[in-house]
């Protein structure tokens, strides 16, 4: 690949389509580029599982210029949360590994519809329950900025192919930090949507009971800006709704977020270590803010942290339990430990002893921690955390101990309540890496992932900025504040021809 070819893939979205609809460069010449850079660098990221090169380039051989605003433009959909009818749809599950989606779903249509072409499917954990991805079926995927560390969870193989340079935009989705984790710890932007605000359905309309949500990670604030105004809807059939920004979202960037208090903390939610390197992040972060003329102050959220991981666990133990008694019904055959890997097995086995009065009273905490932060940001319009505790673990660590896997596969052999404590203690080594990007899920509100900072080690660390429901516009604002002043830091094209 030239170097040429390379510098055209790290131009926005937005100018890619530019360059395609004035036939400077045609939409099956940009895809084919794409695909050469997957094709060169994915044998040592393992960053994408699936191309479709012949489809792609007959439906932009037919695309037609409708003002759309990525037109042209080749993007790559999760593997998990986004069907595309014919295409692999495996959750990464090994009994699903031949399966393909039997329609598109309404998240991938409106991305049709602003005029992307999709060329191929990224990496993911099983069922997304990981902030690492490490799939049985598709394996590791690696960190861009050195392949001997993790590129996060669970939308990983967005984030590196991304942060690689393979394409601006590549979606994700977002159940508890799955964009916003890969997007901290491969250097790229990652912002989680308002609850209601992105297209659902028709075949899942409150996934994770509303916690997680599609969108993508990119490289421009504009890129970010544009697809949510291209994807924001209100959905007659929709659970959960969002006003529109009719204004526009981009729009919105030409204009600085005046007057408002910003309260920051480095503290975790849930009582686990900080990195020093995250600290540093925000506490950056907070002397660019106060040169920018803003109010910051150091605050204590109002949440119990503890709890409300706690009734995040319970969430995904019962909707575990619930996904794997259809497939047992549909299999007309008992599920086994073989079946799955060991931590979905643990949350298969678990939810099924959470009762009903148990499930509803975690939603309940979920909704007054909602209520709580809606209050806090009466206060301070937008919070500043590290977006991860520390930087990216290791390739190979686990972040499982053994003992906890052994269990994990024996977990039925224990009462209701130590199932429910093995299921926190072997999720704790993640936590501890990534404990402040959940809460954002369980109350709704937006949350996006700066990539300001990069570790005396040479890894990348994101920082996070939370608002109330429906003001994503404050996010982009004070992200575009960052881009602007260039205090973002993005893997150098250099680094790419000199992998670690």
């Amino acid at each position: 690949m030239s170097d040429d070819e390379q510098k055209l893939l790290l131009k926005p979205a937005l100018e890619l389509a530019e360059l395609i609809r004035k036939k400077k460069i045609s939409s099956s010449e940009l895809i084919e580029i794409s695909l050469a850079k997957i094709a060169n660098d994915n044998s040592q990221l393992n960053a994408v599982i699936s191309t479709r090169k012949a489809a792609a380039l007959k439906e932009a051989g037919q695309l037609e210029d409708k003002g759309q605003p990525f037109f042209g433009v080749p993007l790559l959909l999760k593997g998990l949360g986004q069907s595309l009818k014919g295409e692999s749809e495996t959750f990464g599950n090994r009994m699903f590994k031949e399966n393909k989606a039997q329609m598109t779903n309404n998240y991938v249509k409106a991305l049709q519809h602003e005029g992307f072409i999709i060329i191929g499917q990224t990496n993911f954990p099983e069922f997304g329950l990981k902030n690492i991805t490490d799939s049985k079926i598709n394996g590791l995927t690696c960190n861009p900025w050195n392949i001997n560390y993790q590129a996060g969870g669970s939308s990983g193989g967005a984030g590196a192919a991304v942060a690689d340079g393979m394409l601006p935009i590549a979606a994700g989705n977002d159940g508890g930090g799955s964009i916003r984790i890969p997007a901290s710890w491969s250097g790229t932007i990652g912002l989680k949507p308002t609850r209601g605000r992105i297209p659902v359905g028709p075949n899942d309309w409150r996934s994770w009971q509303g916690a997680s949500i599609n969108f993508a990670l990119t490289r421009s604030v504009d890129d970010t800006a544009a697809l949510l105004d291209s994807l924001q809807t209100i959905q007659p059939a929709g659970v959960f709704q969002v006003p529109l920004n009719t204004y526009g979202f981009l729009n919105g960037l030409k204009l600085k977020p005046d007057k408002i208090k910003i309260g920051y903390t480095t503290k975790s939610p849930v009582g686990t270590p900080v990195d020093r390197e995250a600290i540093s992040a925000v506490e950056n972060a907070v002397s660019f803010l106060n040169d920018q003329g803003f109010n910051t102050e150091e605050i204590e959220l109002p949440t119990d942290g503890v709890r409300l991981m706690q009734a995040y666990y319970t969430m995904n133990e019962g909707e575990m339990a619930a996904t794997f008694n259809a497939i047992q019904q549909s299999t007309k055959r008992e599920l086994t430990v073989d079946d799955m890997e060991p931590l979905t097995w643990a949350l298969y086995q678990t939810g099924k002893n959470v009762s009903a009065a148990e499930y509803s009273k975690a939603l309940y905490s979920w909704d007054n921690a909602a209520y709580q932060m809606a209050l806090l940001h009466e206060k301070y319009s937008v919070i500043l955390t590290p977006a991860t505790a520390s930087a990216a673990p290791r390739i190979d660590d686990p972040l499982v101990s053994d003992e906890d896997l052994l269990k994990m596969k024996q977990i039925k052999e224990l009462s209701p309540r130590d199932q429910k404590q093995l299921i926190w203690d072997q999720w704790l080594p993640a936590l501890t890496r990534s404990p402040f990007t959940q809460q954002a899920n369980l109350t709704g509100n937006p949350a996006i992932s700066l990539p300001t900072h990069v570790t005396a080690g040479g890894l990348p660390l994101g920082i996070q900025f939370e608002t109330g429901k429906g003001q994503e516009q404050l996010l982009l604002q004070i992200a575009k504040l960052f881009e602007s002043n260039k205090k973002f830091k993005f893997l150098h094209p250099t680094n790419f021809k000199n992998r670690n």
